[in-house]
């Protein structure tokens, strides 16, 4: 154990500025030229046995200190090693995990009697792994092209990788890998997994290509492809070191190994080498995966940046392979602004986004990203092409999208969009087939108490609270106004459309209630147009309120009387009567009073199995901590913390920005 009072001594500069070091140690990192008492720590670290690693072994042995070796642990990150920092570490006093001719932790570590409950939660983890189809590196997408019916997977690695002599085997393991595979399964297709820098010449591999690719049974496949496909599908898998045995091993594969990796001599793979009986002795694969992937390695959140367990780092990195497949790998965006490009990308990422390319350069049925107010007009121009439709999506940012504030979330809908009540949608699509199971639902309630708790709407500005009357009304109406060019009014309200005539029809049916009208607050700050005769609104309504943010107000009436505002869908949330006049995407499930029916709509839902739909299953999230994708209910974490933090009065360079905004905005409607 180490203290964590205590520092480590590391001296290799590269080592100490790992970011997440110390947490993932649990105590300070220092540099030995800034080390004044060595006696005073834990001992010393150095990488691997990477050439590096000598100084501070040499460094450990002059100063009588502990040694500890730092390695990558078996699920790193998304990007590849140097694009990104580790998100698990290895931390070995005894030795390191792919040097068998030395003992290791992990070795020991292995050889442990498991508890059944330790048993039980190894082979949940077993699960979760394949369910979330991760691998050490998650960057790259699956294997998209055509598998033989029968096959093995072969692997080769990079000439000179340490875990090929430090495991025990040579140049020569590769060749009678390649020629065992080919004896045991005459039948089958061999696949030769190599790195896409060997084909490109950049790296040497242990293979003669040119060579292979005119044997009739083999296959030579160099593309930076995710693993998990082809070891799923493989008959078995064959290594010399690799990790990919090891993830093979997970996946319930024959394994055989022609060198001495940490998974290999167990009895859990078919072994070249023989091991000394004294060596390792046969365990179960619950041993193996809990030493490796629980017991030895340790792991950052990626969000809070503290120590977590390995089931929440692949949930995380699970959720980066899910959303990184649902696109084709290449996209072309059309019609987006310079500000809004990097946006598009970060939300698309795992697809790799073009902007504005002539059509006569674009791949075969290339799909077009749009935001989706432009989406008809590009189908005009580019019939046949694919679209993807992306929107705000409903819990966006703390300050105004017309203000150029990032997003947390975005609809992206590759039938139509939420708000387009003249075509189905992907949320549409969602809430008329979805099983909602007992797991989603309670997310969803639990989602919608910690809304409603935090007052949280779509754009969760600052601002005075306000009281509805004292003397005795009916009842509090609320008629939240709309920008009436926005396209949510072209496509969602065929009858009125116009916040006016929505106020009158309010006022006529509800003569005797207290109505609120608070204006788009696009339109208070002067970004958007004011709608038609919309300064005439005190004659229809009891009070005018500007300042009130959305939740404090929603909480003080009784009813919301809408268009197709998103106001209705946060009042539902709250349990406030909606009445709609137009046709939102939260309108014809039967939650709703609905002015004008949505024949389409034919399935009656739960408010949690709307809010399942709507804002857990609909949406893309993307972390303002991490760039990366994220759920909703971490998403709601840094709204709160994001609005706690916010300044109560706008920066001066948002000011000029606002105003050029206004003066753009001005030009444009000339």
């Amino acid at each position: 154990m180490l203290n964590p009072e205590q520092p480590l001594i590391a001296t290799s500069s590269a080592v100490a500025r790992i970011p997440g070091l110390a947490t993932l140690l649990g105590c300070p990192v220092i540099l030995s030229r800034h080390c004044q008492q060595p006696a005073q720590t834990n001992g010393v670290i150095a990488w691997g046995l990477k050439p590096s690693a000598l100084k501070a072994a040499l460094y450990a042995r002059r100063h009588q200190l502990p040694l500890l070796r730092l390695e990558d642990g078996f699920l790193r990150s998304v990007e590849a090693g140097h694009q990104a920092p580790p998100l698990s570490l290895v931390l070995d006093d005894i030795g390191i995990y792919y040097d068998a001719a030395n003992p290791s932790r992990l070795e020991q570590l292995i050889q442990q009697p498991l508890t059944e409950q330790q048993q039980q939660r190894s082979l949940l983890l077993q699960q979760q792994w394949q369910q979330a189809r991760v691998s050490k590196y998650n960057h790259a997408r699956e294997y998209a092209g055509e598998l033989p019916n029968a096959y093995v997977l072969v692997i080769d690695q990079v000439a000179g990788d340490a875990s090929i002599a430090h495991g025990l085997a040579s140049a020569e393991s590769f060749q009678s890998m390649l020629n065992a595979a080919l004896a045991d399964y005459p039948d089958c297709t061999i696949i030769l997994k190599v790195h896409p820098d060997v084909l490109l010449k950049r790296k040497r591999g242990h293979f003669d290509l040119a060579y292979l690719s005119t044997q009739p049974r083999i296959r030579i496949l160099a593309d930076a492809s995710h693993p998990v496909r082809l070891i799923a599908q493989a008959k078995a898998v064959y290594c010399v070191t690799s990790q990919i045995g090891f993830e093979a091993l997970l996946w319930q594969k024959p394994v055989r190994v022609f060198g001495m990796p940490f998974y290999a001599g167990w009895g859990l793979t078919d072994d070249d080498i023989d091991i000394p009986e004294s060596s390792r002795h046969p365990i179960t694969l619950a041993q193996l995966i809990h030493a490796s992937l629980i017991a030895y390695p340790r792991y950052l959140d990626p969000e809070t940046h503290q120590r977590c367990e390995p089931e929440r780092l692949i949930a995380w990195m699970g959720l980066q392979r899910q959303m990184r497949e649902r696109f084709p790998a290449q996209l072309q965006g059309l019609g987006f602004s310079w500000y809004k490009k990097p946006i598009v990308r970060r939300f698309l990422q795992g697809s790799v986004v073009s902007f504005d390319k002539p059509a006569q350069h674009w791949p075969a049925a290339t799909a077009l990203v749009v935001w989706h107010n432009r989406a008809k007009s590009m189908a005009e121009r580019y019939p046949g092409q694919p679209l993807i439709h992306i929107e705000d999506g409903f819990i966006r940012s703390v300050g105004l999208g017309a203000d150029l504030i990032q997003p947390l979330s975005w609809a992206i809908d590759c039938q139509g969009i939420y708000y387009d009540a003249t075509q189905p949608s992907d949320l549409e699509q969602l809430l008329l087939t979805t099983d909602f199971d007992d797991t989603l639902l309670a997310r969803a309630d639990e989602l919608i108490q910690r809304l409603v708790a935090h007052d949280v709407t779509k754009y969760n500005m600052a601002g005075e609270d306000w009281l509805r009357p004292k003397h005795n009304v009916q009842s509090v109406i609320l008629v939240p106004g709309q920008v009436e060019t926005d396209a949510s009014l072209a496509y969602g309200a065929p009858g009125l459309r116009s916040n006016m005539a929505l106020l009158t029809a309010v006022r006529e049916a509800n003569p005797k209630a207290y109505i609120v009208y608070k204006p788009h607050p696009d339109v208070v700050v002067g970004l958007r147009a004011k709608g038609q005769q919309e300064d005439l609104a005190n004659r229809y309504c009891d009070e005018l309120i500007i300042t009130t943010p959305m939740g404090k107000l929603l909480n003080q009436v009784d009813e919301v009387h809408t268009l197709t505002s998103l106001t209705g869908f946060e009042a539902l949330l709250r349990g406030k009567t909606v009445v709609c006049y137009g046709q939102p995407f939260y309108a014809g499930w039967g939650l709703t009073r609905d002015n004008i029916p949505i024949a389409r709509r034919q399935r009656l839902l739960t408010l949690q199995q709307l809010v399942a739909g709507a804002l857990i299953l609909y949406p893309t999230y993307v972390s303002r901590t991490t760039g990366y994708y994220t759920t909703p209910e971490r998403a709601l974490d840094e709204l709160i913390a994001w609005r706690q933090q916010a300044p109560k009065a706008l920066p001066w360079w948002r000011v000029v920005l606002r105003e050029i905004l206004k003066l753009e905005n001005r030009l444009k409607s000339r």
